[in-house]
């Protein structure tokens, strides 16, 4: 029944899964439910129709909008996996890592990972580390997080991961328009510009999800991200 649902809902938002793709995304809602159990990592929907696009298909909503072609990405804030393990399914070609700074949810993303063969790694970091790493720094096509902070903020959380010519993807509610305007220094400071922003419809929800592309125009100075606390006390 799962697939079933996972199949025509996906369909309907403009994604036609594979046979290997469906099964991970089973696979993936049966670990994450066990693992929700035990340390509560999420909310998971006992209505698998509601479980599936609150918690998957909400993650894919803006691959069918012209979505890039990327070949790294990187999802800060990870958390149970969203949005990184649902495009990492549906996008196999790219390599995905996984940051939090949670060690349960790094190794409940590790088990996934490996569990259902993926294309990614998850990392144990804050995200401020993280972006200070050399192997990190600038170094993704894509930066992407979702519900994990207002845009001041995550501006400066994704920014610094984003090479010149990438993308940061904010993924957000209907409160995006007033957190933009309370963004666009950071973005600019941080090496950005808004490109757009996109509504994220899934069929038959009236939930008004929005996604905002944030184009790496210029390279991150040096001295962000900031510390850790820094970040989130004093926003750009």
């Amino acid at each position: 029944m799962f697939q079933t649902i996972l199949r025509e809902h996906a369909k309907a938002l403009g994604l036609n899964l594979t046979d290997p793709q469906a099964a991970r995304f089973e696979r993936y809602h049966a670990l994450l439910t066990e693992a929700n159990a035990r340390m509560n990592l999420t909310r998971v929907p006992d209505d698998p129709a509601e479980a599936i696009d609150r918690n998957y298909l909400d993650c894919a909503a803006a691959l069918p909008g012209g979505f890039p072609a990327v070949k790294s990405a990187v999802d800060v804030g990870s958390g149970a996996g969203f949005p990184g393990i649902p495009l990492a399914i549906l996008l196999p070609d790219t390599r995905f890592t996984l940051i939090d700074a949670l060690g349960k949810r790094v190794d409940f993303l590790r088990r996934v990972i490996e569990d259902l063969g993926l294309n990614a790694e998850a990392l144990h970091l804050r995200a401020e580390d993280a972006a200070r790493r050399e192997d990190l720094r600038e170094r993704f096509d894509l930066a992407t997080a979702r519900a994990v902070a207002p845009m001041n903020v995550l501006s400066e959380y994704l920014l610094p991961f984003v090479k010149v010519g990438g993308w940061a993807l904010a993924l957000k509610g209907p409160g995006l328009d007033e957190e933009l305007s309370q963004a666009q220094n950071a973005i600019a400071v941080l090496g950005g510009r808004l490109d757009r922003v996109a509504s994220l419809p899934l069929p038959n929800r009236d939930w008004d999800h929005r996604a905002a592309w944030i184009e790496k125009v210029a390279p991150t100075p040096d001295k962000y991200p900031r510390r850790a606390g820094l970040v989130e006390k004093k926003p750009l």
